[in-house]
């Protein structure tokens, strides 16, 4: 046996744990999820006597012509939509002050990314706290409390307890949303740092001794540049937005009226607390469609780049 096949076969039997575990644990679950919603294992006693039924699409026609279904797919895409966009935003402009050079940049480099380092529960509940509305406008709590501090009783709000809408826009979203980029546009700002320290000088040079400004540079030779990080941070945020729990779980919950609720919750709940089994894992899967949508066509353009 040759040294190249010994070091081959070596390698193989090193990741081949790791092989097994992905495919029990990762695999063989989604199989069993997609084997599961076309079920009728909607009771935890048809569970235990392992009766498998096949039901078709029913359980998904069910959930969607489910009036609180159809109020988290609004509120999915109304989150997706605002949080990709605040977050590359914010954090295309915190990279883009941090690379100026300014004093104490480095600080706040550190201080903007700090809450990457923290888990979306710890943020969910602190962010709870402080958008709690309290009974306003006279026994006033969180932000609400500053706000009459300030004199500014006419801007207290109901934030993550409104029910108040703009068509299917449910307005408490704004508050999770507003955290939700506080904890991911530190991240984005990283990836797009990265990307403004990787331009070569002289390119930037060149466009100032032809007479380009700073907006010019930035706008017509850094922006293009930085195609391929928007994209990444896209991608990166869309797969975070549409299988989003845990912050939102710990922050608000479903909401009064189900206007904050999510895929996610409502499966959780159907899952694991009204042991509707096949439904949960419809939804499920409906959340692996929707996160595959995004995220396959990105991989099969980046594997296709690398064998280019």
């Amino acid at each position: 046996m040759s040294i190249q096949k010994r070091k081959s076969r070596i390698g193989f039997l090193i990741i081949l744990p790791s092989l097994i575990l992905i495919g029990i644990f990762v695999y063989y679950f989604i199989f069993w999820t997609i084997r599961t919603s076309f079920s009728n294992w909607n009771s935890f006693s048809s569970l235990l006597r392992g009766v498998y039924k096949f039901v078709g699409f029913r359980n998904y026609q069910r959930i969607f012509m489910d009036a609180r279904f159809q109020t988290d797919l609004w509120n999915t895409l109304f989150f997706t939509v605002f949080f990709i966009a605040g977050s590359v935003g914010l954090g295309l402009f915190l990279a883009n002050m941090i690379d100026k050079g300014l004093k104490g940049s480095r600080f706040f480099q550190n201080l903007f990314l700090f809450p990457m380092a923290i888990s979306f529960v710890v943020t969910g509940t602190v962010w709870s706290w402080i958008f709690a509305p309290g009974n306003i406008p006279n026994d006033p709590q969180g932000i609400n409390l500053l706000l009459k501090k300030f004199g500014l009783e006419n801007l207290q709000w109901m934030w993550y307890t409104s029910t108040e809408s703009i068509g299917h826009f449910n307005l408490a979203l704004i508050a999770v949303i507003i955290a939700a980029i506080w904890q991911m546009s530190g991240y984005i700002m990283a990836m797009y740092l990265a990307g403004l320290k990787a331009i070569p000088e002289d390119i930037l040079e060149a466009a100032r001794v032809d007479g380009a400004d700073e907006r010019y540079i930035f706008w017509k030779i850094k922006m293009p540049l930085l195609k391929p990080i928007t994209l990444s941070a896209m991608i990166v945020l869309g797969h975070v937005s549409l299988k989003i729990f845990d912050l939102i779980y710990a922050m608000t919950g479903s909401g009064p009226n189900n206007v904050t609720d999510v895929p996610a919750i409502y499966m959780f709940e159907l899952t694991f607390r009204s042991n509707r089994y096949a439904m949960g894992s419809a939804i499920s899967v409906i959340m692996l469609l929707m996160v595959a949508v995004i995220i396959i066509p990105y991989l099969y353009s980046s594997l296709r780049k690398g064998a280019e």
